[in-house]
């Protein structure tokens, strides 16, 4: 059946490359390119698993397909371990702006632990700043190179130690220099959003932003202590909301409590499938929840969580949703302008962005709104 006004052409993965993107959950050292990291682990004195890039590309992907979280994560010890030194986080940053521009992101918020990048003598705030000077870098490669982006940071604090109040104050002293907000990572089974709950009250009595990751390896208590008892602006993930959504006896959907909290407050939710799909929390991106909480109404997200091990990109994240749910470039565009939405950027740079950066090309590119 040829394509008609009712029925658009799935758009192709170069056309979304071409369509404007907007990132809010990618980590930095889930990033790096594996060239990079060869270059880069003789001078750190860290030994890799294989010696050219094509080869540790895939020995990163398939350590990452193994449907544990916690397996997931160890992945990073590589990664983490050639980002000790100002001079490798400057170039690792801008890498990643780099990288992001050249797949069509032109709003990103990358985040990272500073706690994790101390090992070579750095002080957390040294951390800060030369991702700072890397992004900055970045962002003015892209410029001379016509993909206009802007980045900004979330600073992670690891829910299994004890820094998050450390972590939330450098927040609010960057808040002015590139860090947009806060954010709490690492294994949720056994490490409850709770425990922090002075970093959070901190942020909230000093008007400043911040997700939790929630909701991935872990059930409904975590999003609910996440937005309940912590305050979360965001939900990193938030995947396992669909366990508070059943189906009546009509079919059609019943929200609990929770999932209509969430739905009615407009909480973003930062979905990552390809990232879901290795670590379990989904079993197919054609049977992501993502699917279903759209067509509910939720403040969904597309991301890429980390590029490396996921083998992915946003282009390649919203390619997977457009061959699984047969969405339209109509449809991305209702992803992209979400995020803006629910980006951590003051409202003014926020509406900018969307006038200028995302509802133009899109037209052109032919989205229906």
């Amino acid at each position: 059946m040829s394509a008609t006004a009712t029925e658009p052409i799935a758009p192709s993965r170069e056309t979304i490359r071409q369509a404007p993107k907007v990132l809010l959950h990618d980590h930095l050292d889930g990033g790096l390119r594996p060239a990079t990291i060869l270059d880069l682990a003789p001078g750190a004195g860290h030994t890799l698993p294989a010696a050219d890039a094509e080869s540790l590309g895939r020995w990163f992907a398939e350590s990452a397909n193994s449907g544990s979280l916690e397996r997931y994560l160890e992945t990073f010890d590589h990664t983490v371990a050639v980002m000790q030194s100002a001079e490798n986080i400057r170039r690792v940053a801008r890498e990643c702006v780099e990288d992001l521009a050249e797949d069509g992101v032109v709003y990103a918020e990358v985040r990272y632990a500073p706690e994790q990048h101390l090992q070579g003598g750095l002080s957390p705030e040294q951390v800060v700043e030369a991702v700072k000077a890397g992004f900055e870098e970045g962002e003015e490669a892209a410029r001379i190179q016509g993909q206009p982006i802007v980045v900004r940071q979330l600073l992670t604090a690891m829910r299994h130690q004890a820094r998050s109040r450390e972590i939330a104050e450098l927040v609010v002293r960057y808040r002015d220099e590139g860090v947009v907000g806060f954010d709490i990572a690492g294994a949720e089974a056994g490490f409850p959003p709770t425990r922090h709950l002075d970093a959070f009250e901190y942020l909230q009595r000093e008007n400043a932003h911040f997700t939790i990751h929630a909701g991935e390896a872990f059930g409904l208590p975590s999003i609910w202590e996440a937005i309940q008892w912590c305050g979360a602006d965001r939900l990193g993930h938030g995947v396992r909301i669909i366990d508070d959504i059943t189906q009546g006896p009509d079919g059609r959907s019943v929200l609990g409590r929770l999932a209509s909290y969430v739905r009615d407050k407009r909480i973003p939710l930062e979905m990552c499938p390809r990232s879901n799909v290795q670590t379990g929390a989904a079993t197919s991106i054609a049977e992501h929840p993502i699917g279903l909480l759209k067509d509910l109404g939720f403040r969904v997200t597309v991301n890429t969580d980390n590029r490396l091990m996921s083998g992915t990109s946003m282009t390649e994240e919203m390619y997977d949703l457009v061959e699984a749910f047969g969405y339209t470039l109509a449809d991305l565009r209702w992803f992209t302008i979400n995020a803006m939405k629910s980006a951590f950027l003051p409202f003014d740079e926020r509406l900018e962005i969307t006038n200028t950066e995302i509802k133009p090309v899109y037209a052109v590119l032919g989205a229906v709104a």
